[in-house]
């Protein structure tokens, strides 16, 4: 497969059951017999290796270096022992080269090879409004990361729920998990409002300014349209009363069950609610400076690939895959997954009408195959969604030992949905994201909807936790802590779920909603999601600029 581009010789390598890292493709499709090359290297390999490493296909090229040399040196020797023999005749001159400039004319005849354009970028993400500005080609970007930069890589994970759920779902175990949210939450908003527990309330003259810190128990209207909101703490139940004219009126509409806030305001006279002058939410501060990375490095944000439905986007994957093995995309050394690898079995009514592949386990050996289209030295880091073969209730565990086995061709990471994962000094705040579907069904404002992700996404940073609302849509598992919390701030927050992208900024922190690798299904079709198929946000971890990808 002579001048090949190097796509060509990962999917020689992958049908063999091989990858190789980046610069090992680059050698060998660099190799004057490409294809003799890949059966050299493959034929080589140490007997328990999935990946060619670049020493590997170093050593094996220059071996056949060696003996092109030494075949060339005898095949001179059997000519001139040739020209030197009795029988040797005189070379036509009509033919001859020319002795006195050594040149030779020769007539060479080109192979041009079609590519396929670069995949439409969009960029100039409007923090603002969430529009995007489309461009016609992509702009070129920072020069690739010069050999060696892969000694700079660094990756972490914190807030992992694998191996530590110690939950059995009796009731203490509820228990354990609303005071740790309560305690840890509460901590954020005590510095801000002058607290006072719900018990000392009750013993306060009417009249007083007092402030309360607690879980939302409790929202309803009263006859003439104001809101009643109570709050709960460790002592007791007490109630506030938000008037429809004031401006805090607008935040009610936000609030949900088992949240935490803090409502600052008046004891009536007879000390027995409290008129509420502002609501307080945990929130990120507007002072928040994000980490940055200190080298130009990308990493691919991606969700929902969902191998084994009809509707899979296969082509549009491949496009992906063959993409990070261009110059283009020399600087996204990762590669993040927010849940969803396959469709999986009985997740929704008549799903097997819709499947491809019919058997859960052949979903992930599927997938896996299409991981293996992605460059051998990119850095994977995956987490579940619910279309996965976790538990649903969240947290949920990373992927058992049968299901990462499948899934080792790249030596992936996995951890729980939702992770924290440190790329280069970048807090990431992984989630899949189910309960961005209560939050959009919750929220009264049409701009929190499936076609603006990270409107809602903002409301989830806004109450530092990822799914609050127990008993609603969102399965939650009770745990001696809530691992649902965002106890640090995170740089990027990376979700998926809804299939559809949405890219923002809340208080310097970058919203990132990934969209999808699947076209419309008829369940989607009847439940009126229109998804962004095969769009790839790419972030640079220097400076946190997200440049989108569409694959289609």
């Amino acid at each position: 497969m002579p001048l090949e581009p190097p796509v060509r010789v990962v999917r020689e390598l992958t049908s063999r059951g091989y990858n190789a890292d980046r610069e090992a493709v680059t050698l060998l499709a660099g190799a004057d017999d490409p294809s003799a090359a890949v059966e050299r290297a493959v034929d080589e390999a140490p007997a328990d290796a999935l990946t060619l490493t670049v020493d590997h296909v170093r050593s094996v090229l220059e071996d056949d270096l060696t003996d092109a040399r030494t075949d060339g040196a005898s095949e001179a020797a059997d000519a001139a022992a040739d020209a030197f023999s009795p029988d040797a005749q005189t070379p036509d001159k009509s033919n001859s080269t020319d002795a006195t400039s050594g040149s030779t004319e020769v007539e060479t005849e080109t192979n041009h090879t079609t590519e396929t354009g670069s995949p439409l970028e969009t960029k100039g993400v409007d923090d603002t409004s969430g529009t995007t500005e489309s461009v016609g080609s992509a702009d070129s970007q920072d020069a690739p990361n010069p050999a060696g930069d892969h000694d700079e890589r660094s990756l972490d994970i914190a807030g992992d729920i694998t191996g530590e759920s110690t939950g059995t779902g009796e009731y203490k175990n509820f228990v354990a998990t609303f005071r740790d949210r309560y305690d840890r939450l509460s901590k954020k908003l005590r510095g801000r409002v002058n607290h006072r527990p719900t018990s000392a309330l009750d013993s306060m003259p009417g009249g007083s300014d007092a402030a309360v810190v607690g879980m939302v128990n409790d929202v309803r209207s009263t006859a003439s349209g104001h809101w009643l909101v109570e709050l709960e703490d460790t002592n007791g139940v007490f109630p506030a009363l938000v008037m429809k004219d004031k401006d805090i009126a607008a935040d009610v509409d936000e609030l949900l069950m088992d949240e935490v806030i803090a409502i600052e305001g008046t004891l009536s006279d007879d000390g027995g609610i409290l008129f509420a002058d502002d609501i307080f939410f945990p929130d990120i501060p507007r002072t928040h400076e994000p980490n940055t990375a200190d080298r130009h490095v990308q990493a691919a944000l991606v969700s929902d690939v969902h191998v084994g439905s009809q509707e899979f986007a296969d082509d549009e994957w491949s496009a992906f895959a063959d993409w990070l093995h261009t110059p283009e995309a020399d600087a996204v050394e990762y590669l993040l997954v927010a849940g969803d690898m396959v469709e999986g079995v009985g997740v929704y009514p008549n799903q097997d009408e819709e499947l491809d592949i019919v058997d859960l386990y052949e979903q992930y050996e599927t997938f896996a195959e299409r991981l293996k289209e992605v460059p051998g030295d990119t850095e994977i880091v995956m987490i579940p969604g619910n279309h996965d073969a976790v538990r649903l209730a969240e947290p949920q565990p990373a992927f058992d030992e049968e299901l990462r086995s499948i899934m080792s061709a790249h030596d992936a990471r996995f951890t729980g949905n939702p992770s924290t994962v440190t790329v280069e000094g970048v807090n990431i705040l992984m989630y899949h994201g189910v309960s961005i579907d209560e939050i959009i069904a919750e929220h009264p404002s049409e701009d929190v909807s499936y076609d603006n992700p990270h409107r809602a996404m903002e409301l989830l940073l806004r109450k530092r936790h990822v799914a609050p609302q127990f008993g609603g849509r969102t399965r939650l598992a009770p745990e001696e802590e809530d691992y649902l919390v965002m106890d640090e701030v995170p740089d990027v927050f990376h979700t998926g779920h809804v299939h559809k992208l949405g890219v923002g900024t809340y208080h310097n922190v970058r919203m990132v909603n990934s969209g999808c690798w699947q076209h419309q299904t008829e369940f989607q079709q009847s439940v009126n999601i229109d998804p962004d198929v095969a769009t790839a946000p790419i972030l640079d971890l220097d400076t946190l600029d997200v440049t989108v990808r569409k694959f289609v």
